[in-house]
């Protein structure tokens, strides 16, 4: 099915359901008056709304390059809100987490993906494994997969440790041209074997129209702390266009590190 650039919808938050207690960031699962269940990833968790803004990119750059990705949501939280909650914590986390937040639709009875139970098709495998280099994706190990298997498919969930660049954002440029060491731990290296291929195909789709479509997308009060929303926007533009035009550079260093796991 060819990609549809992203049109993602509003919702409102009516119901805190439960938290999830995997990592630091305290997502949790809630409903919308939509009357769906999403995960929601909340801008008051430790690294605010960046790491929305990496799982939003990530996610459709993820879509447009034909892996399966859950739906998402923009997600308002009311001030009122969480007033209820009696865990302090949680209520803290809402309290910070008034207006737009971002959700993933709930995948309900998925399992997490298990590399020892499940392989992935080959060219499946290299496309995820180049654009985590590209995107400088720290959190894809045998130890926090990030994928699920539902309905007997791959899912790719929660790109937020991505684009790590913007954590100082004053090396953004050097960055673009990392090789990307850390691709040596990724969970389906050993599985990727066809990154030229996937190098050929996903070069041809991620083009500065697709990324600037996607950024377009992004609210503009979650880019804030280094320059107007659309400094910041175009920022992002040149550090992805940049990277996608270099990706020789992180494709070798997948390729020579992928001999130590096959």
């Amino acid at each position: 099915m060819p990609y549809q650039p992203p049109d993602i919808r509003k919702v409102n938050i009516i119901r805190y359901v439960t938290p999830l207690r995997e990592g630091g960031s305290l997502p949790a699962i809630v409903e919308a008056d939509d009357d769906f269940l999403y995960v929601a990833k909340f801008r008051g968790a430790g690294q605010g709304t960046k790491a929305l803004i990496a799982d939003l990119i990530g996610a459709e750059l993820a879509r447009a390059a034909g892996l399966k990705v859950p739906e998402l949501v923009l997600a308002d939280l009311d001030e009122s809100f969480g007033r209820t909650e009696p865990d302090e914590e949680i209520q803290d986390l809402l309290k910070f987490s008034t207006g737009t937040n971002l959700g993933v639709h709930y995948l309900s009875g998925a399992i997490s993906y298990d590399p020892v139970v499940n392989q992935v098709a080959p060219l499946t495998a290299s496309k995820i494994v180049w654009l985590d280099a590209l995107l400088t994706n720290v959190d894809r190990t045998v130890k926090n997969t990030n994928m699920l298997t539902w309905n007997r498919e791959l899912w790719m969930i929660d790109y937020g440790a991505c684009l790590y660049f913007h954590h100082s954002w004053d090396n953004w440029e050097q960055q673009s041209q990392s090789a990307f060491a850390n691709i040596k731990t990724h969970v389906l290296l050993s599985q990727a074997s066809k990154l030229d291929e996937a190098n050929a195909v996903l070069t041809k789709i991620i083009t500065p129209e697709l990324i600037a479509t996607i950024l377009a997308s992004i609210p503009d009060d979650w880019l804030n702390g280094h320059g107007t929303p659309d400094e910041m926007r175009r920022v992002y533009q040149a550090f992805l266009t940049q990277r996608t035009a270099a990706s020789s550079t992180f494709l070798n260093t997948a390729k020579d590190a992928r001999k130590g796991t096959v």
